[in-house]
């Protein structure tokens, strides 16, 4: 790939349109900068100063098949020429062949999707599916979530976030869900953690009256609030506490599936089988904005009499669904899934052990596939996070230094709380991929040198 040419003038009406017009995602307006990005290819982009970055969050752990992809940007040129949009109460063959993939690769009993613009309202629909088939409206989530921006998704999700946005829907209480790191339960083994995080999800099913809850929704690997991957037995407990109390389980896969641990979706390296799946993101890259419930047969079944009240302009957009449809050819040819197993378990792990080992700054490395943590400490025997929790000001300046060291040699990471993420492309190269833990490896005296 050559260099990119700079080019300010182009850089400076982006930015001045940006900064006069734009209001930007979860931030104060008068305290950002956003970097105008002028193009991208792969697992790398570059701005107007001719400035290029591996892309190790995968821009919003969305871009799973990485920048440009030619298949997919050929998907949606093909489909823009022939049909740029339909309304959803027509059928369409992009539609209707994208739901069906999604529904092969989903377990056995799972025969219907519901197409949606993104995650949240995913979150949102399949809430709805599931209050109205229990006739129960209060749903369960973990406090270390995130599950989207709209009403009901924003009061699901258990970190900050919620905060400024309450009261929301107040038909939602919270949990303490498994982290063995830092673990609630006083817990001294994985085990141990999946007996004690299960003993307290089904006493608050208990106090909070298992006859009020419809739903309990888990992030089948937590994302942006850890990468907790669910010690064993976990998930197949829940499963189990949500058989015992009539209550629909609802796997938000809207971050971890399609290939981000090596699996379709997350769940299945986990032996255990939801009711509704949720997903977005890496079914089309986020090329175009796309999201989804996949249904079980059983709760698809009480709405063949029964209207289901809900509805979007634009679900199942074609312009969206030709990228999916793309996606799943482009996994089967190229071995994604594998791919990100191998270098997953063959390049980071033990590259990040290494790491860990080298810098007292880190506490724990964790994740699976292409989705990894290095949580950072101020000290290793008390667990003392680098920064507190949801720090903000002077506070969080260990985390910003890691990050500004992190893209002056050219790796836009992804950090949070005291954390920084490894989610880079699917499709990163294997050179790409060490140059970038390689990186990561050296900004991390940063960290060291704040403790």
């Amino acid at each position: 790939m050559p260099a990119p040419t700079p080019d300010p003038a182009a850089e400076a009406r982006v930015r001045a349109d940006d900064r006069g017009h734009v209001f930007h995602s979860w931030s104060a307006q008068a305290k950002i900068d956003p970097l105008p990005v002028a193009g991208g290819e792969g697992a790398t982009f570059w701005d107007y100063a001719g400035n290029s970055y591996l892309d190790f969050s995968s821009q919003l752990v969305n871009l799973n098949l990485g920048h440009q992809h030619p298949d997919l940007v050929a998907a949606i040129q093909r489909q823009a020429a022939r049909l740029a949009t339909i309304q959803p109460a027509f059928a369409n063959d992009v539609r209707g062949e994208l739901a069906r993939l999604v529904t092969e690769v989903a377990p056995d009993g799972f025969s219907k999707v519901f197409f949606t613009n993104g995650g949240a309202d995913a979150v949102e629909n399949a809430v709805r599916m599931a209050r109205v088939v229990t006739g129960k409206r209060k749903v369960l989530s973990a406090y270390r979530s995130y599950h989207g921006n709209t009403s009901t998704a924003i009061a699901l999700t258990g970190e900050p976030r919620r905060w400024a946005n309450e009261p929301a829907d107040g038909s939602v209480a919270h949990f303490f869900g498994p982290y063995a790191y830092r673990s609630a339960f006083h817990a001294t083994s994985p085990e141990e953690e999946t007996a004690r995080a299960l003993e307290h999800l089904e006493q608050t099913i208990v106090l909070e009256g298992a006859s009020t809850i419809g739903a309990i929704i888990l992030e089948s690997v937590v994302g942006t609030n850890g990468v907790l991957v669910p010690p064993p037995g976990y998930l197949p407990g829940v499963r189990a506490l949500c058989d015992k109390y009539d209550i629909v389980y609802i796997a938000d896969e809207v971050m971890v599936g399609f290939g981000r641990i090596g699996e379709w979706f997350a769940f299945q390296a986990f032996d255990v089988v939801p009711d509704l799946i949720t997903f977005a993101k890496g079914v089309n890259s986020g090329y175009v904005p796309l999201g989804g419930v996949v249904i079980s047969d059983r709760i698809a079944a009480h709405f063949d009499e029964t209207p289901f009240p809900g509805g979007l302009t634009y679900s199942g957009h074609p312009l969206a669904c030709a990228p999916g449809v793309a996606t799943f050819e482009v996994f089967r040819r190229d071995g994604i899934l594998e791919r990100v197993r191998d270098l997953g378990a063959r390049v980071v792990e033990p590259r990040l052990r290494e790491i860990a080992a080298a810098h007292p700054s880190v506490g724990e490395v964790r994740g699976r596939g292409l989705f990894w943590a290095i949580e950072l400490v101020r000290d290793a025997e008390t667990r003392e996070p680098l920064v507190p929790f949801n720090a903000s000001g002077p506070a969080a300046q260990p985390m910003l230094d890691l990050a500004a060291a992190c893209k002056r040699e050219g790796l836009w990471p992804f950090t949070h709380f005291n954390r920084v993420h490894v989610a880079p492309p699917l499709v990163i190269s294997e050179d790409d991929l060490r140059r970038g833990l390689d990186i990561i490896d050296r900004a991390l005296a940063v960290a060291d040198a704040a403790m």
